[in-house]
């Protein structure tokens, strides 16, 4: 079996049909074998405010208490991941749907930012890659929702924060976050290779900004991780393996 692949859909695209369709579609086609690891902050933060709940942030990390962890499993593991499943099986994709909480596949701790507690918002701990070696093996595809295993309670994770220990506990041949645009761009052109030294002077003068200094920072964590390279890509990119590749 050749190494697989991690993709990292954000939330922002899932309640969205016919963008889902193709990305199942894209799914479908490819080559190696796939783990699908989604966020759903856009929905989750809907239903908190419909339910009189403000979301909360720090430094960009949404603190989930105990009240808003029952909205987010409702959410991450009910709605958006069954959505996508059904659309990947629609698709041909023998998809199973999962979070980091079910056969321990993904323990996480408290995540603490500058003394702050997060509450049930968690870091990643470890990773069972037996367990997704197994169902990838089997040609089943696993979508994984970032609700992980603690003691006490389950924890929120940041889906990026989740694809990328995932990629790097199975030694994945790439980690690709799809996004709007096909990639980081310079005068119009992507760019399709950049060094973590290189993405880091093209922010510092102004190359990369905006949205995408998350998105590359989010790339070179992923890096620093263990992750063999890292990928910003689109839907169009996905297919075609483009994008800007991000390796040590």
């Amino acid at each position: 079996m050749p190494a697989p692949i991690v993709i990292k859909i954000s939330g922002h695209e899932l309640d969205d049909a016919a963008y889902l369709t193709t990305f199942a579609a894209a799914v479908a086609a490819l080559s190696a074998p796939a783990i699908i690891v989604h966020g759903g902050g856009k929905e989750i933060s809907a239903l908190q405010t419909q339910m009189g709940i403000t979301p909360q942030y720090i430094d960009g990390i949404r603190v989930t208490d105990a009240e808003s962890l029952r909205l987010v499993e409702m959410v991450l593991c009910g709605t958006v991941n069954k959505r996508l499943v059904r659309t990947l099986i629609h698709a041909g994709v023998d998809a199973l749907g999962m979070c980091g909480a079910d056969r321990g596949l993904v323990r996480a701790q408290p995540m603490m930012i500058g003394g702050a507690d997060l509450g049930c918002t968690g870091v990643v701990e470890q990773v069972r890659a037996d367990v997704l070696l197994d169902l990838l093996d089997q040609n089943v595809t696993p979508v994984l929702a970032p609700i992980c295993l603690g003691r006490e309670h389950n924890f929120n994770v940041n889906a990026d924060h989740v694809a990328g220990a995932v990629a790097a506990a199975l030694d994945a041949q790439r980690l690709v976050f799809l996004s709007n645009v096909p990639g980081v761009l310079h005068d119009g052109n992507v760019q399709p290779r950049l060094s973590a030294e290189a993405a880091e002077e093209m922010i510092a003068s102004g190359v990369i900004f905006g949205g995408m200094i998350h998105k590359v920072r989010t790339a070179l964590e992923a890096l620093r991780g263990g992750v063999r390279e890292a990928v910003i890509t689109d839907l169009d990119g996905l297919r075609a393996q483009t994008g800007t590749v991000f390796a040590g």
